[in-house]
C-alpha cells in the first residue's frame, strides 16, 4: 500500500486557483501552490492544468531528468485505484548521447566532400591534361 493519501478526480478538481493548484501526473497528485511564481514558464501554465490531468502536456514539453526530480518535493497523494489511467512516460533525451552522433555525423561529412571532390577533380585533371 502507498505512503500517499488516495485523491479522487473530483478532489482534485477543488484545486484550480491561484490559491491552491493541484494536478494529477502519471495518477500522481501535485501541489504547485509554492512553485507558481519559480516555474521557468510561468505561473499561467500551470493555472491552465489547475485541477486536472496533465501528464499528456507535462510530457508534450518535454520536461528535463532534474524537472522530474524537483517534482518529488511536491507530491502530496495518487488518485484513487478506480480512476487511474495509463499515460506512457516518455524518456528524457540523453542530450550527451545525442550530441555526439550529431558531432561524429559532423565531422563525417566534413572531411568527405573534400575527399570526393579532390578524386572528381584528379580524374578530370588526368582526363584533360595527362591524354595529350
Amino acid at each position: 500500500m502507498s505512503e500517499f493519501k488516495q485523491y479522487s478526480l473530483a478532489e482534485v478538481a477543488k484545486h484550480n486557483s491561484n490559491k491552491s493548484v493541484w494536478f494529477v501526473i502519471h495518477n500522481n497528485v501535485y501541489d504547485v501552490t509554492e512553485f507558481l511564481n519559480e516555474h521557468p514558464g510561468g505561473e499561467e501554465v500551470l493555472l491552465e492544468q489547475g485541477g486536472r490531468t496533465a501528464s499528456e502536456a507535462f510530457e508534450d514539453v518535454g520536461h528535463s531528468s532534474d524537472a522530474r526530480e524537483m517534482m518529488k518535493k511536491f507530491k502530496v497523494g495518487e488518485i484513487i485505484e478506480s480512476e487511474r489511467t495509463t499515460v506512457n512516460e516518455r524518456s528524457t533525451p540523453d542530450w550527451a548521447t545525442e550530441n555526439a552522433n550529431k558531432e561524429d555525423e559532423s565531422s563525417y561529412r566534413q572531411w568527405m566532400l573534400p575527399l570526393i571532390l579532390g578524386i572528381f577533380a584528379t580524374i578530370i585533371y588526368r582526363y584533360f591534361f595527362v591524354q595529350q
